[in-house]
């Protein structure tokens, strides 16, 4: 992996302090539900029971043979300290060549070992901060990178990660059936893992398009920080009680034709992949998920009650873009399997060129007509 004083593929001082933002993150997390040692064995177990059972259900709804056999990849079930430390790993191996890129930038500028320490120190804080906050409302994630960090132990699939702690919350915060929620959130971060099991390119095409994007906003640090301020301000002085369309601070940060092109390529795969896993997790009916119906009302209504510093966090880092990508790629994907049947969808993990356009995401019929259907 990448340690926290230097990057280990180059040799040279780290951007990041990587140890350092994961430990930060596990000190600053909130602390999750009280639960005894027997209770967290129970839930763990449980947790994993239902992740090894939603697998059928994903192939008998996707059809993607990938899901017959996933053994590449490990489910693991973690607390919120663990889920910020995985997310540093798979960081450092997306981010790797944009800091390397932004490194040789530098290669003419001297930097003493000090000076190295305490950017690399400031950065990690400022992430582990950030990931302090993430680690408490993410309830699952599939993770494809981080298997490709050298040293990696982790499987060459990749691996899923359940976040027990924010399972339980919500499925106290909401009083709906444990068994049910739990089984309900595993359809759905299953799918993800089946995703990138049936379109193995997958992975390598967006750390591409990822590095397209990181790399030329860090390669343009002259200006980076200046638009990264206006963009902050922007929202500071934002009503927080607006609802106001677009991706959060970062769209306010590009410029250039390349970096809006990299940002609406990853916007229009993400919002696929969110709104597939969720187009299968809503496909479940009440002989799969008996409280499925009540489940759903009451989880897509928690967000109405959320303070102003929590809106404000959430605009900041995009997370409401994100809800709004689970619903533009359900939709989506609904038109399209109407129209050309699941065989038809499933063209997309074919190739890359098969992924919708964020056009095309909006408009289904723009992307039947291109391949055919």
């Amino acid at each position: 992996m990448v340690s926290s004083a230097r990057d280990s593929s180059a040799g040279a001082p780290s951007l990041i302090n990587w140890d350092l933002a994961a430990s930060t993150a596990a000190r600053l997390a909130p602390p999750g539900p009280e639960l005894s040692s027997g209770e967290i064995g129970k839930a763990v177990e449980n947790l994993r029971f239902n992740a090894d059972i939603s697998v059928p259900y994903v192939h008998d709804i996707t059809g993607l043979e990938a899901a017959r056999d996933l053994r590449d990849s490990h489910v693991l079930v973690v607390d919120r300290a663990s889920w910020s430390k995985a997310n540093t790993q798979s960081f450092a191996v997306m981010l790797q060549p944009a800091l390397k890129k932004m490194l040789d930038n530098r290669s003419g500028v001297a930097m003493t070992p000090a000076a190295a320490a305490t950017s690399g120190a400031i950065t990690g804080a400022q992430l582990g901060a950030v990931l302090s906050f993430l680690s408490s409302k993410v309830l699952g994630q599939y993770d494809p990178f981080a298997a490709l960090a050298p040293d990696s132990k982790v499987p060459p699939g990749g691996r899923l990660l359940l976040v027990a702690p924010n399972i339980i919350s919500v499925e106290r915060e909401l009083n709906v059936h444990p068994d049910d929620f739990r089984l309900w959130v595993c359809l759905h971060e299953q799918t993800h893992r089946v995703q990138f099991a049936a379109a193995p390119w997958l992975r390598h095409h967006m750390l591409d398009e990822i590095e397209k994007l990181s790399g030329n906003l860090l390669g343009n640090m002259d200006t980076l920080v200046e638009r990264a301020s206006a963009a902050a301000k922007s929202l500071r002085d934002r009503n927080p009680s607006e609802k106001t369309p677009g991706r959060g601070a970062i769209l306010d940060i590009l410029q250039n034709p390349e970096e809006k092109a990299s940002l609406s390529h990853i916007t229009a795969v993400m919002s696929l992949l969110e709104g597939h896993a969720n187009v299968v997790m809503d496909a479940v009916d009440a002989s799969i998920v008996p409280s499925v119906r009540t489940i759903r009302q009451r989880f897509n209504d928690r967000g109405k009650d959320r303070g102003v510093v929590e809106k404000f966090i959430r605009n900041l880092l995009g997370l409401d873009a994100k809800m709004r990508q689970y619903t533009d790629g359900a939709k989506f994907v609904r038109e399209v399997v109407a129209v050309a049947g699941m065989e038809g969808f499933n063209r997309v993990w074919e190739a890359a060129e098969h992924l919708p356009t964020e056009e095309e995401i909006h408009n289904s019929k723009l992307w039947l007509e291109r391949m055919g259907l």
